[in-house]
């Protein structure tokens, strides 16, 4: 491990943003906060809005800085890549914007029903041969909407022509409500400034002339199915970048 990571591993350590819960710490400690985000974390009790494989942080940093009345959370389990989003925010004083550093199979441990109102996942790695590894997948929806309030919704911003196709289908068969989809976010011309937010590695796509994508729909109650992707052709390119590693 090079000591510039072994570095950024100690400033994690003292950032007051950063809430590191591998599985063990999870298991022998189990998570303070869980029902208690606003009340115990925050300074203000405002709605709350996840970045699940937040990577570097840009995207979670973005969201906070642009809604000053709502609270961000980006996750993931990387934290040499956290630290730069985690820094932005120690060096700010930004007071909307935490680092939970966990795995995301772990995620409903860490929130109370109702405690999220908004789910963003950006860029995750496509997992073209592993369904249940999907960030959209029923297991993992199952998984949301197990504190995701009623109405809350999820909005996944991807590259991959393999993975908005298979999250198009899971969403259709299962009903449910579709708030905005296009396969070309700013060629459609209706990206916002939410939307419109570009990470390091979303830069990098759109340098090497991919189209963003983007699905935006609530998770309706009842038993979830998988759709049939046997027809789907998989995606023709790898990350060049690093991020298609469950960020």
């Amino acid at each position: 491990m090079g000591k510039n990571k072994l570095q950024k591993f100690s400033d994690m350590e003292t950032f007051r943003c950063v809430l590191q819960y591998p599985r063990h710490i999870l298991i022998e400690q189990g998570f303070p906060f869980r029902g208690k985000w606003n009340s115990g974390f925050f300074s203000r009790p405002n709605p709350i809005t996840l970045e699940l494989g937040c990577g570097k942080g840009e995207y979670t940093v973005g969201l906070a800085e642009a809604n000053p009345d709502r609270n961000y959370i980006g996750v993931d389990i990387k934290g040499a890549r956290m630290w730069k989003g985690a820094r932005t925010v120690e060096e700010k004083g930004m007071d909307n914007a935490a680092f939970l550093r966990t795995e995301i199979e772990q995620i409903e441990q860490f929130f109370a029903p109702g405690e999220v109102d908004e789910i963003w996942i950006t860029f995750p790695d496509p997992q073209m041969q592993k369904a249940r590894k999907r960030l959209t997948s029923t297991r993992f929806l199952n998984n949301y909407r197990t504190f995701l309030r009623k109405g809350g919704v999820v909005n996944l911003k991807t590259d991959s022509p393999f993975l908005y196709e298979y999250t198009k289908r899971l969403v259709m068969q299962n009903g449910c409500e579709v708030l905005f989809i296009t396969d070309d976010l700013y060629g459609s011309g209706k990206a916002d400034p939410v939307s419109s937010i570009k990470t390091f590695y979303e830069q990098q796509w759109l340098a090497r002339g991919k189209t963003i994508k983007l699905i935006s729909f609530r998770i309706p109650e009842g038993e979830l199915t998988e759709p049939d992707t046997s027809d789907l052709e998989k995606d023709d390119y790898h990350s060049e970048f690093g991020k298609h590693s469950q960020n």
